[in-house]
């Protein structure tokens, strides 16, 4: 492979900027910009060097050997004063370099994958860590990123392999020391995967919710309080608030982290019966929004306007102006708005709490068609020893479907599994 070189830190002036320069011409280079290299994994200050020997800048420089790098090639680190020029100027020598080229976007990581360093999932958790704006998201993505999902996917894996092998053995190795019905044992392997992918497959939409968002919709009538209430939430004037109804025409969105969770507020237009066709496209963008989001907080005194749903949450509006406060609430005064947020929160968290590893929608469609074609194994078991063969195909379905989740099974695997736990050519 080539040997790429990037600034690793944020553009711009900063205290410290990091180089990286990976690949199987890492170490020349370093060599040449800092006359020699630390021991690997250790720091040493260099003065870094240009082409005719003067100096570009006093670094601290990394070197790490091949498979002990995060691409798992050898890789040297220049960190460096963060000004502009100083960037420019080391990054400019390295071009001068032979054999070196710019990195592309995400190529790091790229090599990391393909050189085993890091699975399919691992480089989803690694992405989403880097966009983490709250403390759930980060929690989620180092679990995904320390190779949660692959462990899981490993362990489906591996007794899928095992009912295959079964399986195959009753094919090719009829005349070994084989178990003359490996049915029981096989649907045994069968559920245990099962049941674990649909409990999985059940939590991962929360996960997702969790990695893009909570929506939360504030609905009701027009001027009951609606945008006042996602200012005072939002603890600013986001939404334009006046004493006439319909103000609201549009989806207001308000980002807030509740709870380490993020969340999405939405002030919706007023929901009323109008002929103003403006006013029907946002109110008809309301009842989209308010049927797509997680959790809706209607205002009323009477019924809501739309039927809610198990963990909405109903309360009278304009507390401020009420004798009786019962679950009433005020964005003008804050009255019942600390209790509101503490709701909201309490029913996400909760929510959360069920969020399983699998964190995007290709994990969840990879699960289901093994799930499906586990179903199908069944069926076809239940049509007796004969057509083993074509379960077994089945089976190698399967877990070509979970495959995809880290990108490692191959035949010479369910072989490996007959032969040891077989004896096979004893």
């Amino acid at each position: 492979m080539d040997t790429i070189y990037a600034l690793a830190t944020a553009p711009g002036k900063s205290g410290v900027a990091v180089i990286r320069v990976s690949g199987p011409s890492a170490w020349n280079a370093g060599i040449t910009l800092a006359g020699s290299l630390p021991l690997p994994h250790r720091a040493g200050l260099r003065v870094l060097r240009d082409g005719a020997g003067a100096q570009l800048d006093e670094a601290l420089v990394l070197a790490f050997p091949e498979k002990a790098s995060f691409t798992g090639e050898e890789v040297v680190e220049f960190q460096l004063h963060g000004s502009t020029a100083v960037i420019s100027a080391v990054l400019r020598r390295l071009s001068e370099l032979p054999g070196l080229r710019p990195a592309e976007a995400g190529e790091f990581t790229r090599r990391a994958l393909e050189n085993n360093r890091l699975d399919l999932a691992q480089v989803e958790g690694l992405a989403d860590l880097i966009d983490a704006e709250t403390e759930a998201q980060r929690r989620q993505a180092l679990r995904v990123l320390s190779g949660d999902l692959g462990h899981r996917a490993e362990s489906w894996r591996a007794d899928l392999l095992r009912a295959a092998a079964l399986l195959e053995a009753t094919i090719d190795f009829a005349d070994e020391e084989v178990p003359v019905d490996v049915t029981p044992e096989v649907r045994e392997l069968l559920d245990k995967t099962r049941d674990s992918l649909a409990k999985e497959i059940i939590g991962t939409e929360t996960a997702e919710r969790i990695r893009t968002g909570f929506e939360v919709a504030i609905l009701g009538a027009p001027n009951v309080g609606k945008s006042t209430l996602l200012n005072a939430l939002a603890g600013r004037e986001a939404a334009i608030t006046s004493e006439y109804a319909g103000t609201t025409r549009d989806v207001i969105e308000v980002r807030m982290d509740l709870a380490g969770l993020p969340v999405t507020l939405l002030d919706t237009a007023g929901l009323r019966e109008t002929d103003d066709h403006v006013e029907s496209i946002g109110i008809n963008r309301a009842r989209a929004r308010a049927e797509a989001a997680d959790l809706r907080v209607f205002l009323t005194e009477g019924t809501p306007e739309l039927p809610p749903r198990d963990g909405d949450i109903v309360l009278r509006p304009k507390a401020d102006l009420l004798d009786d406060k019962t679950g009433a609430i005020s964005g003008a005064t804050g009255e019942g708005v600390s209790q509101l947020i503490a709701s909201i929160s309490e029913t996400l968290s909760t929510r959360a709490a069920t969020a399983g590893i699998a964190t995007r929608e290709r994990h969840r469609i990879a699960m289901q068609r093994a799930t499906q074609s586990l179903a199908e194994v069944d069926r076809i078991l239940d049509l007796g020893p004969d057509h083993s063969d074509i379960a077994a195909e089945e089976l190698r379905s399967a877990v070509r479907a979970l495959e995809s989740l880290v990108g490692r099974v191959d035949v010479e695997s369910i072989l490996g599994e007959i032969f040891s736990s077989f004896c096979i050519g004893k």
